[in-house]
């Protein structure tokens, strides 16, 4: 009774083995998996040059970041800012390690 207990455990356990690795089997690799293409091909081509059109159309819609007017920094104790009614304007950016004081408007 023993033995026939072990030998059904061995079945069940070989069956759900085989169940689990059944797709899984060894391929070997050919020098066609590591194929690199050298040159695009022209659907690809067709591609690069569809989105190079888009984004000359998209060009002047938004700024770049090279069109924007760089803010010069300012010192320490410097007036970075101006109280302009309820809003503050920023007239620079405080060097690096200091802050524009909301309050003083100054760089500390």
């Amino acid at each position: 009774m023993d033995s026939t207990a072990t030998i059904f455990k061995l079945l069940c356990a070989s069956l759900l083995i085989t169940c689990l690795c059944h797709g899984q089997s060894s391929r070997e690799m050919s020098s066609e998996d590591f194929d690199v293409k050298k040159s695009p091909s022209s659907s690809e081509k067709e591609l690069v040059e569809a989105m190079e059109e888009l984004l000359g159309k998209f060009q002047d819609r938004y700024p770049t970041y090279q069109k924007r007017a760089q803010i010069p920094l300012c010192d320490i104790g410097e007036r970075c800012a101006v109280k302009q009614g309820p809003r503050i304007g920023k007239l620079c950016d405080c060097s690096r390690g200091s802050s524009c004081n909301s309050f003083l408007l100054k760089c500390i």
